[in-house]
């Protein structure tokens, strides 16, 4: 910004008089924001940015459009655009410690600037500019709500589908993978099956019983310990060695992962005498081809499941007010989370504390599971990643149902845990989050369902506390 274009305070004063926060003062309260302030040129670009310490209080006296956007995501989101004189922004408040958004100027402009601890003790004792600093801040407030709110659901769908989409991608790769090695398996026991028919057509029968029995010995599941597996895989190379087959190893772990030992070779072998090495490769891939189908059955089946999930959570084919199972919200959204999540042996444990007496709930699923995630996707952030996220449900009385989201996190600081439910406030770094989630899950939960959510945290144990009616009002015939 260029200090330039100090006007003598004469003049100043008369610009000011014309600008309509300032056109009720007196000539006193003129002469002090003149002797206070001071009338700069700035160019083309950012005047103050979100995040940085609220320094100054910025009046538009002529120029180009002043645009004022905030962070949310990836993305900047364009909240308000004017050029109407008279516009300002900033620091209009001590309780205003940083800029909560950003203001840029589109061409160089005429701006009158005030020290921030100046204004607010100036605002304090002239009450026409305290008056139209809180409308506009009443009237900002809710526009900003407004487009943050949507976007903040639109991040959280961003988010989920990004997670469901990772989900979907990982059993969709196993089965094109199982595909193309099914193909190649089938076309080598073909092969193998052909040699056998040639050199041994007297075998075909007893060879095809052999594959009837192995079908149904793959239907079982073969639990060994890595002792045992290596014993049997041990036994096996040495059952291929003493019956002239090279490089046996390379189908010893195969056979013992469907559960077959030296005793089915020996049968193979009986049924087979000449043509033993087709014979066991035809073997391997009858076994391959098991195991890949098998492979293809349960990733369709996963798919299928997570298709299954999605529908609850988006509530798609159904109306906004249901009655519906508590538990069954809770497990769509846990769902859509996908690998953050995992009941074990991942980096956040799920542990399911519920009450399966609870009744059914006439809500609004679709908001709802726009509560549970931001409160799970909160813990998720809180815990770093790493921890333990619970969810517990219970009978609240005999009128409410409880739900708890708790993390073993940090915990939140006793000194701001009384605003996190107010809108914009976050303690996220800017950008990460507009400060609407809670706000959000507060004016579903109480203003649309009658119900209420609190938190209860000391390090190590954070609990959100959401608390709904077992009928929440239905909506209004229109």
């Amino acid at each position: 910004m260029d200090d330039a274009l100090l006007l003598p305070t004469g003049s100043l004063k008369d610009e000011l008089r014309t600008v309509f926060l300032f056109q009720f003062l007196t000539e006193e309260q003129l002469d002090a924001l003149c002797g206070n302030g001071r009338c700069t040129t700035a160019a083309a670009g950012t005047v103050c940015r979100e995040g940085e310490p609220a320094q100054f209080f910025y009046v538009l006296l002529d120029g180009g459009d002043v645009v004022v956007s905030k962070r949310s995501g990836d993305n900047d989101v364009e909240l308000h655009r004017t050029s109407e004189r008279g516009t300002y922004f900033g620091a209009i408040s001590d309780a205003v410690q940083v800029y909560d958004v950003s203001v840029r100027v589109t061409r160089p402009s005429r701006l009158f600037v005030v020290d921030a601890g100046f204004f607010t003790q100036f605002t304090r004792a002239v009450w026409p500019v305290a008056v139209h600093l809180l409308e506009s801040s009443v009237t900002g407030g809710l526009r900003q709500r407004q487009l943050l709110g949507l976007q903040e659901k639109q991040h959280a769908l961003a988010t989920i589908t990004a997670g469901l989409t990772h989900q979907l991608n990982n059993p969709a790769a196993a089965a094109v993978r199982a595909v193309a090695d099914l193909r190649d398996s089938m076309a080598e026991a073909h092969r193998h099956l052909g040699v056998l028919a040639r050199t041994a057509p007297q075998a075909l029968s007893g060879v095809l019983a052999i594959q009837d029995e192995i079908s149904a010995l793959l239907a079982t599941e073969v639990t060994l310990t890595p002792l045992e597996t290596a014993d049997r895989e041990d036994a096996l190379d040495d059952w291929f060695t003493d019956h002239g087959i090279a490089d046996g190893w390379r189908f010893a772990s195969t056979f013992v992962e469907a559960g077959l030992d030296a005793g089915w070779l020996d049968r193979i072998a009986a049924a087979t005498p000449g043509s033993l090495p087709s014979a066991v490769c035809w073997l391997r891939h009858i076994i391959d081809i098991e195991m890949r189908t098998r492979e293809i059955a349960e990733a369709t089946a996963r798919i299928s499941t997570l298709v299954d999930g999605a529908k609850p959570y988006s509530q798609m084919d159904r109306g906004p007010y249901q009655c519906i199972d508590i538990h069954e919200m809770l497990r769509s959204t846990v769902l859509m989370f996908g690998d953050k999540i995992a009941m074990a042996g991942k980096a956040v444990t799920l542990i399911k504390d519920l009450d399966h007496t609870l009744p059914e709930l006439h809500c609004y699923p679709a908001d709802l599971n726009q509560v549970w995630t931001n409160l799970i996707d909160n813990a998720l952030y809180a815990m770093n990643g790493r921890g333990t996220l619970t969810v517990r449900t219970r009978r609240e009385g005999d009128a409410m149902i409880r739900v708890e989201i708790c993390d073993d996190g940090p915990g939140i600081p006793v000194d701001i845990i009384d605003r996190i439910f107010n809108p914009f406030f976050t303690t996220k770094p800017v950008g990460e989050g507009p400060g609407l989630g809670l706000d959000l899950a507060w004016r579903i939960v109480v203003d649309r369902h009658g119900g209420h959510i609190s938190v209860q945290s000391v390090p190590g144990d954070t609990r959100f506390i959401v608390c709904l009616p077992l009928e929440a009002p239905a909506p209004t015939a229109s």
